[in-house]
């Protein structure tokens, strides 16, 4: 009798805990692009947030301002829970972000064409089958021929930078003309 009630005892315990998950919640006060967004936390802390596992177009990329359209109606004002406390290096919590709804909206992104899967930082064979239904669909960026992914887009936008630097560098100085000496005479 002792084993059973303790049993039960321990089997409501668990169940009462699973219920009662204490998710903090954070509403969403900005967003900076498709991926990218600033949180607010209860103790009105900000945190800037980078979506783990997905990347959006550039903003001056095409599709790069729907993407952050996409993601600022879907989440801008809304309340959501963070899953991920890792940082990236320039200081943002990289995580996903699920909506009170269920809604998880780095999958939503790549759902419906406004985000890769971001392969080099995701294994994840969901993201895969998402961005593979996308992309049969011609979804958002998809309904261009050949889009160029983010990664590629800002590796090309480096290299051009270097180049227009070197470029700068380059230019040959003009020699000074030497100064025509006058004899100036003391009294």
């Amino acid at each position: 009798m002792l084993k059973k009630s303790l049993i039960l005892c321990l089997l409501v315990f668990t169940l009462f805990t699973a219920c009662n998950k204490n998710e903090t919640l954070y509403k969403v006060v900005g967003v900076k692009d498709g991926d990218t967004m600033v949180l607010l936390s209860p103790d009105n802390q900000s945190i800037t947030v980078r979506l783990a596992e997905v990347d959006c177009p550039e903003k001056s990329q095409a599709f790069g301002q729907a993407a952050k359209q996409f993601t600022s109606d879907m989440c801008f004002g809304k309340m959501v829970q963070l899953i991920g406390t890792q940082h990236d290096r320039y200081g943002r919590t990289v995580g996903q972000v699920v909506l009170q709804n269920g809604i998880n909206v780095n999958h939503e992104l790549v759902k419906q064409g406004y985000a890769w899967q971001y392969r080099a930082y995701s294994k994840s064979m969901e993201l895969a089958m998402l961005e593979q239904q996308a992309r049969q669909n011609r979804l958002g960026l998809w309904q261009d021929a050949n889009p160029t992914p983010p990664w590629n887009f800002r590796k090309e936008e480096k290299t051009q930078r270097v180049e227009k630097k070197v470029k700068k560098a380059k230019k040959p100085y003009k020699k000074r003309k030497p100064r025509k000496r006058q004899d100036t005479v003391a009294f």
